[in-house]
């Protein structure tokens, strides 16, 4: 199974007393995400599936990759992928959809953490960069993950 984590682009600030929930992407952060998703569409990325937190900037994140990547099917949103979420919420997740690829829409710190959790790793510290995507072979469905990290993706690796 090949596992794409990919953060949200850049997300205008909350106004004083506005949700952080209704954050949409800034044009700089649709234009850095699109320059990572052209590229991971030219090396051949394309998932079956992509789950999404229920956020505003990571749902408009997942619909301009399934665009991008030509993912026909809507996102599929998950509570599982909110900011406060778990490792563990985010791997059942994964599991109950049968798929060879899927995309994960959301947020840090949890992303960093899921990818550290997927390469059976929880002390590694990853850094995941606004519009950041990485990918990752997980050999097995099991309780623990048995996962290896093929790449990551940043903005300033497309010229953004």
């Amino acid at each position: 199974m090949r596992i794409y984590v990919l953060r949200h682009g850049i997300a205008e600030d909350a106004p004083p007393g506005g949700s952080d929930a209704a954050r949409a992407l800034t044009q700089e952060g649709k234009k850095k995400l699109h320059a990572v998703l052209e590229c991971a569409r030219r090396a051949g990325v394309h998932p079956d599936v992509i789950l999404t937190s229920t956020l505003k900037r990571a749902v408009e994140t997942a619909e301009i990759a399934a665009a991008v990547l030509g993912v026909q099917d809507q996102s599929i949103r998950t509570a599982a992928l909110a900011p406060s979420g778990s490792t563990d919420r985010v791997w059942k997740e994964i599991r109950a959809h049968k798929a060879e690829g899927i995309l994960l829409a959301g947020h840090e710190p949890l992303l960093s953490m899921v990818v550290a959790f997927l390469l059976g790793c929880p002390a590694l510290q990853v850094r995941m960069k606004k519009a950041a995507l990485v990918s990752i072979e997980v050999e097995t469905a099991e309780a623990q993950p048995k996962g290896t990290l093929l790449w990551m993706l940043t903005p300033k690796l497309t010229g953004q």
